[in-house]
């Protein structure tokens, strides 16, 4: 079970969701009224803490715990810019970072995630590609967040080349889809069912 290794889970719900064409967070999946609640309830019995980070708030699910919502602290939108906001926040040395729109990456493949971590200042996952917002995000990374912000740099792919990074292999292309569009949402619900 996750839960022993102690480190906190934050769902990154902030994106801008342009190419799905509404706010891919709040749409339904599954038994769930949103994708964001689908991955909350999925991934709570796992991890001591679940937060959630976004923008603003606009999770009626959460109206009772409002201390797991991690609002960006700076304007511009990017996931550099929740990174530091999540690292900022969170007192835990490592935390698992997952996107929304990812809601097929298996409870094992995490559970590999996190127990590769823990020698490396980010441990993500790769298939075919490198999937940049899935892995374990140490808080040593905060200050070259920092410093990339200074620069105008919001590349997460630039992050892990200037950190030590572990790239974990998985083969299940399917595991780690992006519900970016409408095509790949209708084929995430159909794989769910």
């Amino acid at each position: 079970m996750l839960s022993t290794y102690d480190i906190p889970c934050v769902i990154l719900c902030g994106g801008k969701s342009s190419r799905m064409g509404e706010d891919k967070a709040l749409l339904p999946f599954s038994h769930s009224d949103s994708l964001t609640e689908y991955q909350y309830k999925r991934l709570k019995p796992y991890f001591k803490k679940i937060y959630l980070s976004s923008k603003n708030d606009k999770f009626p699910f959460l109206k009772t715990q409002t201390n797991n919502l991690i609002l960006d602290i700076k304007e511009e939108s990017s996931p550099i810019v929740a990174l530091e906001a999540i690292l900022k926040t969170i007192k835990s040395s490592k935390v698992f970072i997952i996107t929304v729109d990812t809601p097929l990456v298996k409870i094992e493949s995490i559970k590999q995630l996190v127990e590769k971590s823990f020698d490396n200042d980010i441990c993500v996952a790769q298939t075919e590609r490198t999937h940049n917002l899935c892995g374990v995000f140490d808080k040593s990374c905060l200050s070259k967040i920092e410093d990339m912000l200074k620069n105008d740099i919001h590349k997460v792919g630039y992050l892990l080349k200037s950190m030590e990074t572990k790239y974990l292999n998985f083969e299940n292309e399917d595991e780690f889809i992006n519900l970016n569009d409408k095509e790949e949402y209708a084929r995430a619900k159909s794989i769910i069912s």
